[in-house]
């Protein structure tokens, strides 16, 4: 007697997947700029001058229960569609970054919406920008997430058309009956039929 057990694979969710990035930080220079991407850490906005840090802004600083609501919102795997992306099935997987450095000009804390995209060949912050005043979204390419079905490019469907040469016996539709014989229309009031002087076209 042979007996079959089924083995269902659980897939890995996003965060499970991103779980490789723990303690990892990531730089990435922009002019004047530089920014530092720490994983479920924070988001650091720096000049450098010789090595040394003479001016930084916190961009967010992980926000465990901010990205819990956030992607609860959304589905259990939450993937997004990115907007800006030029490719439209570039799908994103999102962490919430808050309380970051004062803003002036919002009087509010800086914030960040973390976007971890399918990418290879490694893992690297491939942009920032400011979404709003003291709002921002960075984008972190990420080889791990592309183990997930959802994060796979999309492939176009391929349909085959098959053509055949009409045999050499068609004819079109007899002329005959694609004509159509003048007819009276009859105007129907009450009782009384009058003959109308419209007559279709042959």
């Amino acid at each position: 007697m042979i007996v079959e057990t089924q083995k269902r694979i659980k897939l890995k969710t996003p965060d499970e997947l991103l779980e490789v990035l723990k303690d990892r930080c990531f730089m990435r220079q922009e002019g004047w700029w530089s920014y530092e991407f720490c994983y479920q850490n924070k988001l650091r906005q720096l000049h450098l001058e010789d090595d040394k840090v003479v001016q930084e802004f916190i961009l967010g600083v992980y926000d465990a229960e901010a990205t819990a609501a956030f992607n609860q919102n959304l589905s259990d795997i939450s993937t997004l569609k990115d907007p800006r992306s030029k490719d439209a099935s570039q799908r994103y997987h999102a962490h919430q970054y808050t309380n970051g450095t004062l803003c002036d000009l919002t009087n509010q804390p800086r914030e960040t919406e973390v976007r971890f995209v399918c990418s290879e060949p490694r893992a690297m912050i491939s942009s920032i920008t400011e979404l709003s005043t003291c709002k921002y979204a960075l984008t972190i390419q990420c080889p791990m997430l592309c183990k997930h079905p959802l994060f796979q490019e999309e492939r176009p469907v391929w349909h085959t058309i098959d053509c055949n040469v009409l045999p050499n016996d068609y004819k079109a539709t007899k002329v005959e009956e694609d004509k159509v014989e003048s007819k009276q229309i009859l105007m129907v009031t009450g009782d009384k039929e009058y003959p109308s002087s419209y007559q279709t076209e042959e």
